[in-house]
């Protein structure tokens, strides 16, 4: 499955910036030139009109997921646009295989309107767990990545996030209407309170790259697709935050977590953005 036998931790020593290189290429060959040239036709809806694809979502996964699976033989990759063609695919997530985690271009909608606001996202997981993640946002050509135990990166200087500053409002991206329950968008009701300033969400990937950046305090997301959330929420961990569900337990990317969750810059704020969701004075 692995060169040689070689552990994750090995391969990543060997590879990880030849994964960087294949991320940088995917967005300059695929996704780049597409900015702002897409035509009608390059572009389709999936579930309604804020849930978009485009021909360089589909070309850049396919780029990512040939040249991830040859990097590392008997991996995976679990990508938005393959597992909307084939949703039985996500289950490779809860596999023995190492499992590529690919969103080609997360903030696809930014991207259709020719804003900078997008990224692509890819995260190496094994058994669940987050081993490593690329957040790579191309229009200012800013590269994040995270090795877990390893620390959290920006253009090779290190992130930390650090507690927010003390009496400040909070400041939580929280999902989009359109991807709420009734009873998810009546615990984001919960963050409209005094000392905390909601706001609607861009990128997932951007927004947990500020938050890693000590930007943004807190996240409050309600939906679970394992691209959207298994690189940034490592990076936030090795930038120094945390993430919760509303049970007090940390978000699985395999699924079956009481939604919404939060990922915070410190075990302090998670707890309090978790309060708010239960419905608890903060």
């Amino acid at each position: 499955m692995i060169e040689n036998n070689e552990t994750i931790d090995e391969f990543l020593a060997r590879h990880a910036d030849d994964v960087e290189e294949a991320v940088r290429k995917a967005a300059a060959q695929e996704i780049m030139p597409r900015r702002r040239r897409l035509e009608a036709h390059e572009v389709d809806e999936k579930a309604g009109p804020h849930d978009l694809v485009t021909d360089a979502d589909r070309k850049a996964e396919l780029f990512l997921t040939e040249a991830l699976s040859a990097l590392l033989p008997g991996s995976v990759v679990v990508g938005e646009e393959a597992v909307h063609a084939n949703p039985a695919s996500y289950e490779a997530l809860h596999g023995e295989a190492p499992v590529w985690i690919v969103d080609p271009v997360d903030g696809t909608r930014q991207f259709v309107h020719g804003d900078p606001g997008f990224c692509t996202l890819v995260a190496l997981a094994h058994h669940g767990v987050v081993r490593a993640s690329w957040t790579y946002a191309p229009v200012p050509d800013r590269m994040a990545t995270a090795i877990r135990g390893q620390g959290a990166f920006l253009d090779g200087e290190r992130l930390h996030a650090g507690p927010p500053e003390p009496g400040r409002e909070l400041r939580v991206a929280t999902s989009h209407p359109d991807y709420t329950t009734d009873e998810q968008k009546h615990a984001l009701l919960g963050l409209r309170t005094p000392g905390v300033a909601p706001r609607p969400c861009g990128s997932a990937g951007l927004e947990y790259l500020a938050v890693a950046r000590g930007e943004l305090d807190a996240t409050a997301f309600s939906w679970e697709a394992a691209w959207d959330h298994a690189a940034g929420l490592l990076l936030v961990e090795e930038a120094g935050g945390t993430h919760l569900t509303r049970t007090g337990e940390p978000f699985r990317i395999t699924g079956d977590n009481d939604l919404p969750f939060t990922a915070a810059r410190d075990a302090a704020t998670a707890r309090r953005v978790v309060a708010l969701l239960a419905g608890e004075a903060a």
